[in-house]
């Protein structure tokens, strides 16, 4: 989930909120002002019941917040770098960039967020017992309760052991820690999370059949979500084992074309769109990397325009470009082979000279060769299975 809004930073982490958040804070708002609150704390104005949901939806916000920064501290201390946070309609993700290095770090990453959700519900529990120590309104009362309970729910429903749920890290780290396989653990964990997010499209659709109605829709989308995000860990896992000792120099395309920044786009159409077979143009200005202009920005680009726009006008950032030194792991620089340039990256020499680039194409055949390295010679009989 890609942000939309940035926040700004918390300790040293960046924030963001995905669009699709709106749509779960207009479904908190407008469920407990004008169904949950009215029906169990009645005699309210229709202001108050609104300023309620607002606040509750506001302090869910807070609640996933802080149980993804759990996640993020903790991950930063075990030496994962960590990109950003960002909430959306279904919770919120930390973007990490590269994995834990052992089983022990794996499992505190996982589980602190679980228990963070515990204390923040317990905290609010605290504070609605004490509201009604005083005899607080019972609408304030109710609101507090009402997200304890759910940062119970949370804390409980992350801890399933099915990936990408919090239990399905642990149920890898544990997996790791017994078995001493990673790999085999972390698919044993995504498996396991697309067997349960099945299951909640299954319940899904049942209870929609016999008239649940939009809690089966939201039951449903959950399941999916589930299963989406646990496949694409699944292959993410077998692609990291499949690359995991092949470092950048040894799958990029060695002295790519470079353009100087001042080239008009019409000039690089004339001279080398439409004479030569690149797609991937680095910017170069005073030796330096300047920005990366890739077939697709060039197509994008107004024709009235393109004697007048230079490359430099048009290049993705060069602090947006990702870039790697030739000796880096290349599963350490697939986590940041995204944004504005499609999917390339530029290897760097210690100077900052363009050394080659990666695309999607080199990284298919370093997974292509990979499988041919994998597999058992005539001589050496076959793996066991």
């Amino acid at each position: 989930m890609r942000e939309s809004i940035r926040l700004g930073h918390i300790a040293g982490i960046r924030v963001g909120l995905n669009v699709s958040v709106l749509v779960i804070v207009v479904i908190l708002v407008f469920g407990l002002a004008f169904g949950r609150f009215p029906e169990v704390y009645p005699d309210h104005a229709t202001w108050a019941y609104l300023v309620a949901g607002l606040i509750s939806a506001i302090l869910l916000l807070a609640s996933l917040l802080a149980h993804e920064l759990a996640h993020a501290v903790v991950a930063r201390r075990n030496g994962v770098e960590v990109e950003g946070i960002t909430l959306w309609l279904l919770g919120g993700v930390a973007q990490l960039r590269g994995e834990p290095r052992t089983s022990g770090a794996d499992l505190r990453i996982a589980i602190v967020g679980p228990v963070t959700s515990l204390v923040v519900g317990a905290v609010f529990a605290v504070l609605a017992t004490l509201a009604a120590a005083v005899d607080g309104p019972g609408l304030v009362v109710g609101t507090l309760a009402y997200l304890a309970g759910l940062n119970v729910i949370l804390a409980v429903f992350n801890m399933i052991p099915a990936a990408p749920l919090d239990g399905g890290r642990v149920l890898r780290a544990f997996l790791w820690w017994r078995r001493g396989d990673r790999t085999g653990a972390a698919v044993t964990a995504a498996r396991a999370g697309r067997v349960f997010g099945l299951t909640l499209i299954a319940l899904g659709f049942v209870q929609f059949v016999i008239g649940a109605g939009f809690g089966g829709l939201w039951l449903a989308l959950i399941g999916f979500f589930l299963v989406t995000a646990a496949s694409a860990e699944e292959q993410q896992t077998r692609v990291q084992a499949a690359l995991h000792d092949v470092r950048t120099a040894d799958v990029m395309t060695r002295d790519p074309l470079v353009m100087d920044a001042e080239t008009t786009v019409q000039e690089l159409i004339n001279n080398v769109v439409l004479t030569h077979r690149y797609s991937t143009y680095p910017l170069v200005e005073n030796g330096r990397l300047a920005g990366l202009v890739t077939l697709n920005r060039v197509r994008a680009t107004p024709p009235d325009q393109r004697h007048a726009l230079r490359l430099a006008d048009i290049a993705c950032p060069p602090d947006e470009v990702p870039t790697a030194a030739p000796d880096e792991l290349l599963t350490d620089l697939l986590p940041r082979m995204e944004g504005c340039t499609d999917g390339r990256a530029v290897i760097l020499d210690e100077a900052g000279h363009v050394l080659g680039l990666i695309t999607a194409s080199d990284i298919a055949r370093a997974l292509q060769t990979a499988e041919l390295r994998a597999a058992p010679r005539p001589d050496q009989g076959t793996w066991p299975s």
